[in-house]
């Protein structure tokens, strides 16, 4: 019987079960880790991106549907909600309220929008776990911010090869309007006692075109004769210094990747491109040809997004152009803005359009885009 007592002591069958059962322990741990943990994970980075969207839909709209509303009914707050909505986190719509919508100022005055979306018990939509729930863990938070900005671009693509210029305060027959010639000096090169006033964008009083108070405003374009400087003249230019009549009708009804900036020079086409713009612009109107502009709220109605009719046209620095008309260089014209126009119509020679805000660029190889810039660039900052 001892010898029995003894042997039994010094046995270790059976032992193995005791590895098994922590090693199983330890697998299940694993598990919990490999599951969960990275369910979680993509969860957290769903929930970002659904913040993302929601920040880029709502500053979109601040910048191009109203920028004065930030109200809980506003385009900005609902587009970012709506956009935040259709990006589920782990197959569940996030919760996202008016409230989660917020309007920072960035540190030049840039206007932002920023979004909180949640998958919470607060929010009465957390996230399950699948292993966890073994473990008593049966859901957990998940959250996320973003904050996107409306700032000046400060680069351009797909612009137009034809030219205005920009507008200036008019002090011979005020107000501004399409009929007006800017003037500095009289026919025989002497200073006006009261000449017009152009000040750029790069300066704090701005005269030219603003996508804030222009919008909506209707105008039209024909081209320029002689050297006259007229809000309504317009001057084809070559685009990447490429001459010819059939380039310059593609560029028309084309995207021209080229980027442009500001101060660009522009280098006037040689031919009469009178013919090759009217055909352009009837081939642009027939790519989109129900799109029309909304006059009462100011916005371009197309089922296209952007529509070609949607024109980005440079505007030169007249006071450039006028000081090279008087030192004999008929043909010197400086990028000084950009703005949308959306084609509405031709008549014979007359295009007419709409003034509209347009997207733009951010180049790292620009330099800072002018305090007045017209055209606005919609990135994530946060």
């Amino acid at each position: 019987m001892k010898a029995f007592r003894t042997r039994l002591h010094r046995d270790e069958r059976g032992m193995s079960l005791v590895f098994v059962g922590a090693g199983f322990m330890a697998f299940m741990a694993a598990t919990t880790i490999a599951i969960d943990v990275g369910m979680f994970m993509t969860a957290r980075s769903q929930a970002q991106n659904a913040a993302d969207a929601g920040a880029l839909a709502g500053a979109i709209a601040l910048a191009f549907d109203d920028p004065a509303n930030q109200s809980a009914s506003g385009p900005a707050v609902q587009n970012a909600i709506t956009a935040a909505q259709l990006n589920d986190v782990i197959n569940k719509e996030v919760s996202v309220d008016p409230s989660d919508v917020t309007f920072p100022v960035g540190p030049n005055g840039e206007p932002r929008v920023s979004v909180n979306v949640f998958r919470t018990t607060a929010r009465g939509n957390p996230v399950a776990t699948l292993i966890g729930q073994a473990f008593g863990v049966l859901d957990v938070d998940i959250s996320a911010m973003a904050t996107a900005e409306a700032s000046q671009a400060n680069a351009m693509t797909c612009v137009k090869p034809f030219t205005i210029p920009d507008k200036w305060i008019e002090m011979q027959t005020p107000p501004w309007d399409e009929d007006d010639t800017f003037d500095v000096v009289d026919n025989q090169g002497r200073p006006l006692a009261n000449p017009d006033v152009y000040i750029p964008a790069t300066e704090a009083d701005y005269t030219g075109y603003s996508s804030h108070d222009d919008r909506g405003r209707r105008l039209m374009i024909r081209a320029g004769t002689g050297n006259n400087i007229m809000p309504s003249f317009y001057y084809s230019y070559s685009m990447g210094d490429v001459t010819g009549s059939d380039e310059y009708g593609w560029n028309i009804e084309n995207c021209n990747t080229t980027i442009m900036g500001y101060g660009d020079r522009l280098l006037m086409e040689p031919g009469n491109m009178v013919g090759k713009t009217v055909e352009g612009i009837d081939n642009l109107i027939a790519k989109d040809p129900n799109a029309y502009y909304d006059t009462f709220n100011k916005k371009v109605i197309t089922t296209m997004n952007p529509s070609p009719r949607v024109a980005i046209i440079p505007v030169y620095d007249p006071v450039y152009y006028d000081t090279g008309k008087q030192e004999g260089r008929n043909a010197d014209l400086k990028v000084a803005n950009y703005i949308g126009f959306f084609i509405d119509e031709r008549a014979g020679n007359n295009v007419y359009g709409y003034i509209t805000p347009v997207s733009g660029l951010y180049s790292g190889n620009a330099g800072p885009a002018p305090a007045s810039a017209f055209p606005i660039v919609i990135r994530l900052v946060e």
